[in-house]
């Protein structure tokens, strides 16, 4: 089955869905074990592969290669740029940073994949991202102009623009180790305004609070990478993100009768 076929499936199933990412150059792949160990057991439903610094395509190909052995959750890659990819992975976020200054990040390196992407037969998640608040190193290495926190109309209307534009999932990125994650009104606002693209949420989620009101306002998916790397409870996030999912699903079948 396709990924986005799955992504669909789960959100139909538990109405929330839940992503690990791992960054290749901060995970060593002698540490792969316990940690895709920690993301299985906590329920997560499929781990991204990436970051914000370059990794090399023999390095990324033997990360995601070992994390394939170790288990079955699907992998997509979360590409920086055109060095970040390989033929091992299930799926890739064919992603445009739509709020970057630089149309090398917009478009230019999308052509320079796609021809790879296509031969070796990935499957291309079109993604629309958008760096938000901080930005962190996601806004810096993008030359982005992040959305500030207390403009979601902002970002409502490039998100209503993507959603035009034919993507399929708009992404809300307040940066890898965020301070604070992306505020319930501001997700509630960007949600409101997409019909069939479906919204995720990363950067800054470190608890399972976190994660529930992230869903409750509207996120579809929620990514948390540095609660990983810095011992949090995976878990924790994961109940919450399917606890809030499954209440999505009660509200929408008492609506519907």
């Amino acid at each position: 089955m396709k990924v986005h076929s799955m992504i669909l499936r789960k959100l139909r199933d538990d109405g929330a869905v839940h992503m690990s990412l791992l960054d290749p150059v901060s995970t060593g792949i002698d540490e792969l074990s316990s940690v895709v160990s920690e993301i299985v057991e906590a329920g997560s439903d499929f781990i991204m592969v990436g970051g914000s610094t370059l990794v090399d395509q023999v390095h990324l190909s033997r990360f995601i290669a070992r994390i394939k052995e170790l288990c079955k959750v699907p992998v997509i890659i979360f590409p920086n740029n055109v060095s970040a990819l390989s033929r091992e992975a299930d799926a890739i976020w064919f992603m445009s940073l739509l709020n970057s200054t630089n149309p090398y990040y917009i478009v230019q390196a999308q052509a320079l994949a796609a021809p790879y992407i296509r031969e070796h037969g990935i499957e291309p998640l079109p993604m629309a991202y958008l760096v938000v608040g901080e930005g962190r190193a996601a806004g810096f290495i993008g030359d982005a102009k992040p959305i500030p926190v207390d403009k979601p109309e902002i970002a409502a209307a490039y998100a209503m623009a993507a959603e035009m534009f034919g993507f399929r999932y708009v992404y809300l990125e307040a940066g890898s180790g965020a301070r604070r994650p992306i505020p319930p009104d501001f997700i509630r606002v960007v949600k409101s305004v997409l019909r069939e693209s479906k919204l995720i949420v990363g950067g800054g989620i470190r608890s399972g609070k976190a994660a529930y009101e992230a869903v409750k306002a509207g996120a579809d998916i929620v990514v948390t990478g540095t609660v990983i790397e810095e011992g949090g409870s995976l878990r924790e996030i994961v109940d919450a993100v399917k606890r809030a999912g499954g209440e999505r699903l009660g509200q929408r079948r008492r609506r519907n009768g």
